[in-house]
């Protein structure tokens, strides 16, 4: 059962002398540098930017840009639009070898600009980002991963015409991240340099340099079983190693936790205000591994086997087609269950030392979005469901966004809206659910939210604007023509391409 209270039952008495420079700093992964449709591009409108937005910060809310191409590894939404734009709606049988040609040649062409062209080239930087989230970073990553062990780590580029995607495009997207200069900067790991913004009072009256922290990492411990479709669990040798860990696609709690208990004690050794640590979200719920076949039994959560969204129930072969099994699907969400147990409890410990901080129940929120699981099987909920209130800007569109995967009808979306191309990450009205929940915690700590002249103090409640996110949605209010209601365009890509399996394995 989530955790309710952000407080996890605790009361802390909070120092409040003076302003922290640094209204809010973010560690984190994929889901907090606002990666979305298998690319790192949308930074501006990352959930941690939505919440400066909404504090009236964010003019000085410092955060990574990836111009060119529709960002790294690949842009899915970019690319659909394109073929879109050549070939319609439809890609014709007498059209395939020109429009398979086509997506070879956009795919080369964003692999030189981040390996050869202009992308390679990495501003230096000396001032610390407030978003210090990297995509496909896990707990060890932001123990160990720097700027430094990064560049160590990108190979020689080859132009390889079979497997075109950016090379080390982790390590090339948190070379944008993470400090570089003065040169002693570049061993900085996410949480040091979160560290040094802690260290930044001077002037300020404060005890903190940061205001808010935010901490979300985790999912990483378990995507990649639902990414790639394999359950390979963590062993007792490797688990916490750059070089060996990627073995695993799931960490078993009890290595999770040895990680969880590193980096906690990093996080408190920030000087941060407040800190709001985030749960891990049941990865299974995510839309790219659709689940076929009926449920198990009339009240379960599972499906026999979870496999691709384009493939259809009447089309699936468990011998042939990728997929995991009901009691794999089970053992992966018990395990992050432990996950949150185990953060819950670091949270509570300490408050309990006098630490202010909070949890976030990411993972019962996305329970609650949970559409297939719970909003459409009465039978599966347990006591402590009850669906989701989507802000009233979400239900006046039609339909209302869910955690389907993204279709269309060639002319307006019919389905999903909160996950983006990559059924992994969020659209932008999906970010900003996150980015509401965050605010909420937020004014239980005391936060002060602005008026974007950054001196108008704002009333409760402190709402995310959802219209201005709803215009920025392209995926919301305009998806690809040639997305479809059965995921054709994306199915053949993956087909013809191999596409997910290459970008899957990069994050």
């Amino acid at each position: 059962m989530p955790e309710a209270d952000p407080k996890v039952g605790v009361d802390v008495s909070t120092n409040r002398a003076g302003n922290p420079r640094h209204r809010l700093v973010a560690v984190g992964d994929s889901l907090t540098q606002g990666f979305q449709s298998a690319a790192i591009f949308n930074t501006p409108l990352s959930y941690p930017a939505i919440v400066a937005h909404e504090l009236g910060c964010l003019p000085d809310f410092r955060y990574p840009l990836y111009g060119g191409f529709g960002g790294m590894p690949f842009n899915l939404e970019l690319f659909l639009r394109d073929l879109e734009s050549r070939y319609g709606r439809t890609v014709d049988w007498w059209e395939a070898p020109l429009a398979l040609f086509r997506a070879r040649s956009v795919m080369d062409r964003v692999e030189d600009y981040w390996e050869r062209g202009p992308g390679r080239t990495v501003p230096s930087t000396t001032a610390i980002m407030h978003n210090l989230a990297v995509f496909g970073w896990d707990l060890r990553d932001a123990l160990s991963k720097s700027a430094d062990e990064c560049r160590k780590r990108i190979d020689v580029p080859k132009d390889n015409l079979v497997n075109q995607v950016v090379q080390n495009a982790g390590e090339r997207a948190a070379l944008r991240v993470l400090p570089t200069r003065p040169q002693a900067a570049g061993a900085l790991t996410q949480l040091s340099a979160a560290a040094e913004l802690g260290k930044d009072t001077e002037g300020t009256g404060a005890k903190h340099g940061i205001e808010t922290l935010i901490v979300f990492l985790g999912a990483n411990n378990a995507l990649r079983a639902v990414t790639e479709l394999s359950v390979v669990w963590s062993e007792d040798s490797g688990f916490d190693s750059l070089d060996d860990k990627g073995r695993f696609t799931v960490w078993q709690p009890k290595h999770f936790t040895s990680e969880l208990r590193k980096v906690a004690a990093e996080v408190a050794a920030i000087k941060a205000r407040h800190v709001i640590w985030c749960t891990v979200p049941h990865v299974t719920i995510a839309p790219i591994a659709r689940g076929v076949a009926g449920k198990v039994k009339p009240g379960s959560r599972y499906y026999p086997y979870y496999t691709r969204p384009w493939i259809k129930d009447r089309d699936f072969d468990a011998g042939r087609d990728p997929k995991i099994t009901a009691d794999e699907a089970r053992q992966v969400d018990e395990a992050i269950d432990e996950y949150n147990d185990a953060i819950t409890a670091t949270v509570r410990a300490a408050r309990k030392n006098g630490k202010d901080w909070y949890l976030l129940e990411t993972c019962g929120l996305m329970d609650r979005l949970a559409s297939r699981r719970y909003a459409e099987d009465p039978q599966a909920r347990p006591a402590w469901w009850q669906p989701y209130p989507l802000p009233s800007a979400l239900q006046a569109l039609s339909p209302p966004p869910n955690s389907h995967f993204l279709a269309g009808d060639g002319e307006r979306r019919t389905d999903g809206g909160l996950f983006s191309l990559d059924g992994v990450h969020p659209t932008t009205v999906g970010y900003g659910i996150l980015a509401q929940e965050v605010i909420n915690v937020m004014r239980l700590a005391g936060v002060r939210f602005f008026r974007p002249d950054g001196d108008t103090l704002r009333q409760d409640p402190v709402l995310v604007d959802f219209d201005r996110l709803i215009r920025h949605d392209t995926l919301v209010i305009r998806p690809p023509g040639n997305l479809g209601s059965s995921l054709k365009a994306l199915g053949w890509a993956d087909e013809a391409l191999d596409l997910f399996r290459r970008v899957f394995s990069l994050l």
